[in-house]
This record gives C-alpha cells, sequence and structure tokens, in this order.
C-alpha cells in the first residue's frame, strides 16, 4: 500500500521545504466559533487486530499534529462495512487541514503507536464555511495520488532479528532441508491474581493461529494470553517481495540465497521474549498438508547487550525437547529519540520532487583534499562547504561522526594523527594514530592535528589561510549547519565503521558508543538548527539507516552501497555489496533511494533503471565521477545526483546558483503575481462606476 511518486503538481510544491508551513504549525481558535465535523473514511486495506483507524490536524480538537492528541474513529456497525467515522468540533472560519492514520494503542500505558499515516505534502483541507460533505473519504488516496508511510517510533521500540543465507548448523542429514522460520514475541510478565490474564497480557498480533497446531505446545508458559503487545512482521529482500508485511501462519522459507528480516514492533521491551519456530515441508506430503514443526527457541531480552550483535542459540526439537542444532542470526534494536517530539504536520522523508534531476553535490565540499589532483581546501571544512556552494552546488555532502564526548563533528576518517613533539618538528615517531572518537571537541580544537595520509606519509599538506576558524578541520555538524547558505542542500553521511567478510573491522575500528545514543546525538542537532533545509541523511551500514529511518518522520535517508567493485574490500553484510540487493533493502525499509558507486554504474548502466523503475531516487559518489565527460553521461542516465570534487571546475552551470534558490526565486515571482492580481481585483470592485449622463 505504501506506494509514492515524485511530486508533479503546483499544490506539492507550495508545501515544497523552504515554502512550507513551519514544522509543528498549531492553531488556536474561540470555542464560539467551532461547529461539528463528522469525518468519514473507507478501509480499502487489511488491518490486523487491534488496529484503529485515527486523524489529527492543526487545530485543538485534533491534537494541533501531536500524535498524543490524535482523534480515535469508530468501525461502522454494519459488519460487513470498512467504514470508520468520528465527529470532531472543528473552526467555523478558518481552514482545517488533516490526516489519517492507523494506530494502536499500548493498554497498559493508553500511548497510541503510528502503525502508517497519510504523508502528501500537502494534507487534506476542510475550508472555511465549507457545507458537510457526507462523501467518504479513502485511506491513503488524496486527489488522485496515494501516499502512505510506516510509522516512526514515539514509545516503541522495533526489534529486528537478520536471518541471511539459513544460518543453520545441523546433522548431515538436515544439511539440505529448507527452513520456514516463525518469530513470535512472547509475554514474560506473571499476571496478577484475580486479574484477567487477557488484560495483563494483551496482544495485538494477529498470528497465534501459527501455534495452535503445533505439537509444542508454546503456551505452556504464558497460558492463553502468552503473546506479547507486538507486531511481528517480515520482510524478504527480493524482487518479488521488499515490503515489511504480516508473517505467514507457517512461517517465511530461509534459503541459502535468501535474506531475511523479522520486524518486531515491541511495547515492553524488558517484558517480551521471542519465540522462534522451524518448520519444514516433507518433499511427500501433498500441498494443503501442515509443515512438521522441527523445532524451537526461547530469546530472551536480557541476551540482547547492546543495540546490534548476533546472537548463537540452539535448536530445540519440537517433539523430543532434545538440541537439534544452532542457528545465528543478527539483531538491531531501534530506541525512539528522547529529545525529539515529532508532529505530524508533514513529512519529506520519500519525496523528491520531480525537477530536481541531474543535481550537482560538492563532496566534502570542494572535494578530496589528500588525493591526487587535490582541492586546494582543507575537505569538509566551512569554507570548503561554502566554496561549493558559491560555485553553484545544489547540495554538499560531508561526513559526521561524535567525538569522545558526543559532539557531532564534520571528519571523514575515523583515524587521525596527533603530534608528539613540536609543530615543526617531523621525525619517525612525532606521530600517534588514534582513533577520532578518543579525543573531545576541545582536544580536537587545540590539538595540533594531522590527516592519515599526512601521518602514513609523514609530509605535511599546507593549505591556504588554514589558521583561519573556517579552514579548520573538525567544525561542529551545529555551526555548519547555522555557516551555510540555507537554499544549499545537505547530504549527510554518518560515518559508523562496520566488520568486512574478512571479520576485521573497518580500518580497525572498534565501536565504543551505542548505536541509538550514536544516531540520537547527531538528530538532536538536525532538529534542532535545520529549519527549512533541505537534508537527505546516508550511510554504508543498512542498520543505521534503518534506525534514521525510525527515529524520525521528517527527513528522507538513503543507502550507500559500493556496489561490484575492487577498490574496496567487501562488508560481512551483503545488503550493500550488490546494487539490486540495496535496492531491494531500501524498499523494504521505505529509503528514499540509493546512493550507487559510479565504478558499478559504468560497467552496468542498466542498474540505474533497477532503483528507478520501483520509484526509488539515485545519487552516485565515486573517483570515477570527477569527469566533466561522466558527469554528462550520468545525468544523461537520469540519475538525480552526482557527488563530485571541484565544484568550481567541473560544474557546467552557467547560472551558479543552487536548484533550490532558483526555485525559490521562481516561486515567490509567482506569489507575488497572484498578489498582484488579487489587488487589482480588489481595487477594480472597490473604483465607483462614472455616473451617466443625463
Amino acid at each position: 500500500m505504501e506506494h509514492w511518486s515524485f511530486a508533479a503538481d503546483a499544490t506539492e510544491e507550495a508545501c515544497d521545504a523552504m515554502l512550507a508551513p513551519p514544522p509543528g504549525g498549531a492553531r488556536h481558535y474561540m470555542p464560539n466559533s467551532e461547529r461539528s465535523w463528522k469525518f468519514r473514511i473507507l478501509m480499502n486495506h487489511d488491518m490486523v487486530a487491534n488496529e484503529i483507524l485515527a486523524l489529527v490536524g492543526n487545530c485543538e480538537s485534533l491534537g494541533n499534529w501531536q500524535l498524543s492528541g490524535c482523534v480515535l474513529m469508530s468501525k461502522d456497525e454494519n459488519e460487513d462495512s470498512n467504514v470508520w467515522s468520528v465527529s470532531v468540533q472543528i473552526p467555523r472560519e478558518r481552514s482545517t487541514e488533516y490526516r489519517y492514520l492507523v494506530c494502536a494503542v499500548d493498554p497498559d500505558i493508553g500511548k497510541p503507536i503510528v502503525r502508517r499515516w497519510e504523508t502528501h505534502l500537502q494534507p487534506r483541507q476542510i475550508l472555511a464555511n465549507e457545507p458537510s460533505d457526507k462523501c467518504c473519504d479513502i485511506f491513503g488516496l488524496l486527489d488522485g495520488s496515494e501516499k502512505v508511510d510506516r510509522g516512526w517510533l514515539s514509545s516503541e521500540r522495533v526489534i529486528q532479528l537478520k536471518f541471511f543465507n539459513a544460518p543453520f548448523t545441523w546433522k548431515q542429514r538436515m544439511k539440505r532441508r529448507l527452513l520456514y522460520v516463525k518469530v513470535t514475541p512472547m509475554n514474560l510478565r506473571i499476571p496478577l491474581n484475580g486479574l484477567d490474564n487477557n488484560m495483563v497480557a494483551c496482544s495485538i498480533s494477529p498470528l497465534e493461529d501459527s501455534l495452535s497446531n503445533d505439537t509444542h505446545d508454546t503456551r505452556e508458559n504464558g497460558g492463553d494470553g502468552g503473546t506479547a503487545f507486538a507486531f511481528s512482521e517480515v520482510a524478504v529482500l527480493n524482487a518479488e517481495d521488499s515490503v515489511i508485511r504480516s508473517q505467514s501462519q507457517f512461517g517465511t522459507a530461509c534459503g541459502l540465497n535468501d535474506l531475511v528480516i523479522f520486524h518486531l514492533t515491541v511495547a515492553d521491551f524488558e517484558s517480551t521474549a521471542y519465540l522462534i519456530d522451524l518448520y519444514t515441508y516433507s518433499s511427500k506430503a501433498n500441498i494443503e498438508d501442515p509443515p512438521h514443526h522441527l523445532g524451537y527457541h526461547y530469546v530472551l531480552p536480557n541476551l540482547f547487550k547492546t543495540s546490534e550483535g548476533r546472537l548463537e542459540v540452539a535448536i530445540t526439537c519440537a517433539s523430543r525437547h532434545r538440541p537439534l542444532g544452532m542457528m545465528q542470526f543478527g539483531y538491531l534494536i531501534v530506541k525512539p529519540v528522547p529529545s525529539l517530539n515529532m508532529d505530524m504536520s508533514i513529512s519529506y522523508q520519500r519525496y523528491w520532487n520531480h525537477k530536481w534531476h541531474g543535481l550537482d553535490v560538492g563532496h566534502r565540499g570542494s572535494g578530496t583534499s589528500f588525493k591526487g589532483n587535490a582541492s586546494s581546501i582543507r575537505e569538509n571544512t566551512i569554507t570548503s562547504l561554502k566554496n561549493a556552494a558559491d560555485h553553484g552546488a545544489d547540495m554538499v555532502e560531508f561526513d559526521v561522526q561524535l567525538s569522545k564526548d558526543l559532539v557531532p563533528v564534520v571528519y571523514h576518517d575515523f583515524m587521525i594523527y596527533v603530534s608528539l613533539k613540536s609543530k615543526n618538528s617531523l621525525q619517525e615517531h612525532d606521530f600517534l594514530a588514534l582513533p577520532m572518537r578518543e579525543l573531545t571537541l576541545e582536544q580536537l580544537k587545540n590539538l595540533k592535528v594531522y590527516h592519515t595520509a599526512e601521518g602514513r606519509s609523514r609530509e605535511m599538506r599546507s593549505f591556504s589561510n588554514d589558521d583561519l576558524q573556517e579552514h579548520q578541520p573538525f567544525p561542529q555538524l551545529s555551526d555548519v549547519l547555522d555557516a551555510i547558505d540555507p537554499h544549499v542542500g545537505f547530504n549527510i553521511e554518518i560515518k559508523w565503521s562496520q566488520r568486512l567478510q574478512d571479520g576485521t573491522m573497518e580500518e580497525e575500528f572498534e565501536h565504543v558508543v551505542d548505536r541509538n545514543l550514536y544516531v540520537d546525538c547527531i538528530l538532536d542537532v538536525v532538529f534542532r538548527k535545520a529549519g527549512k533545509r533541505r537534508i537527505v541523511f546516508s550511510c554504508f551500514d543498512p542498520d543505521i539507516c534503518t534506525m534514521l529511518r525510525y527515529k524520525q518522520n521528517r527527513y528522507p535517508v538513503m543507502f550507500l552501497t559500493i556496489g561490484v567493485t575492487e577498490r574496496y574490500k567487501k562488508y560481512l553484510d551483503p545488503r550493500g555489496n550488490r546494487i539490486e540487493t540495496a535496492v531491494f533493502n531500501s524498499l523494504a525499509m521505505e529509503l528514499l533511494g540509493i546512493v550507487a558507486h559510479t565504478e558499478d554504474l559504468l560497467r552496468d548502466p542498466t542498474q540505474v533503471n533497477l532503483a528507478k523503475n520501483r520509484g526509488l531516487v539515485v545519487f552516485c559518489w565515486g573517483d570515477d565521477n570527477n569527469s566533466k565527460d561522466t558527469i554528462k553521461m550520468l545525468k544523461d542516465l537520469g540519475l538525480h545526483a552526482i557527488i563530485y570534487d571541484k565544484m568550481d571546475v567541473l560544474t557546467s552551470k552557467e547560472i551558479k546558483q543552487s536548484v533550490f534558490l532558483l526555485q525559490a526565486k521562481d516561486s515567490q515571482k509567482e506569489l507575488l503575481k497572484l498578489q498582484a492580481l488579487e489587488m487589482g481585483k480588489m481595487w477594480h470592485s472597490s473604483t465607483p462606476s462614472s455616473p451617466s449622463k443625463a
């Protein structure tokens, strides 16, 4: 149901970023100027148990765009009807904007969580004094366009279990069996005496029927109310699927070539365990025959020591309750950002204007400064970013990571070199290599720090005006957001090292900061400082992309890929090693698109359409981009943006301004024309007619 298309009409362009109303645009009205309005909506898609329709809008009675103030709707009493309705007092003399959402209410704390919501740039609208319309809205459909996104995290958590390439270890006779895996969240809390079990262990999962046919009675530890308040879904990353959906009764196939992600939305993390059931079909069975329940394992919450990791657990035989083998899978835990209170006024998470194509993006500002034919300006500095903007960059790309005191700073490499002696002495042992994360912001500012290339070669690179503040490395993300023209878009790459296929860590860089905290620190700064700037997040780590997607509902996220290449080592996680797999992951996680490695695109240009035909936006990166001919070819292929060095040398723009600034100017001109036209009408209507001659 989550269909999106590029914006192509004036209505949506009028809402586009710089021209949009400020986030959370709540309006307050006098109570005596209200009227009753009956909202009615047809839900023509499946809903699961305990999902309920609601609406939210820009007035007090509709919650002022806050999820906590959304109005729950009631389903019509007719059993065959999928119409929901509610009557609400709304302003009479002002327009009312609103959106529909599918939510579920946690019975323990009474807080709603968003399952799906309408995300058209221009919300639904009831005009001032508009007569009541008895027609039914259709969920997700507005002016012929269907746009529905999954929700973001408000109080719940997302747990993902990753079963890649049949991660099972068996005795020899079992190795060729195709297994089907089902994951069911289970409530660990013991019902209180005298209370109905269903009140304590309320379930919103529609999947309990898978347990009723099992030879192993999974209800023995939880009674009839043993399942937890959770949604248990799955995504298979392939050409036919790549959508998060409800699990089948007897699970999902996890074969040697399958990439399966179980997506679990959980309200009470500490009190929820996860029952993993394994099924297999007999080669002699009929199509209608149920599978054999082969084995199971209970994963307790205390096994999740950090926000990410891998678990190796035993498989217990479902009939004899003896060990059968082992399974190993990765996990990810995504938590809401404590400092953010997301409203529902607008979302750009999957928005891309049809006029934005072939954009010029400045790589680390004006380009890398420690390679051959490098930029004369130090990379990832405010000066470098400004220089790219001055030469017409539509966006600037830069890298963000955290200092030791958790301050987001702009810098590319994980490692740095610190001078141990005076700044003018360069002997063999003058440098100490350190992870950047080991230094506080103050230390990064005050110590003489060298780039990795300088430390390894023992050759210092000099830059003009290197002593000026805006030429200094390690600018804070907050300062960059303040310093650069707001009409220049930002492609913020989140730096996070990954494990490689050979088992080593990228740049031998082990993490000490929890993933959730890491991403939260960056998002906190962006939401405080971004204003109306166009921002796209990106990362090579697919799990960081997932976290960025589910921790907020405003900015789009793109998955960086290395693709098929001889230049870089492959990651252990297979999702970014091929464009095709990256596309499937981006579709499943509802990302805006991918940032492809140009080396891979030059090898097979048809891969561009693999993403575009599925509605994804495609950027590209790589040293191959540093050529006017290659840039032109990539634009001709239909790429939405090209990231390259030396904007001042390689751009073909005649007017050195960002497309967003030009668009804002055009919109301003149109607005002035409309205002002039309205003023002319008012003047004409107020001018008295000439008296007729007697």
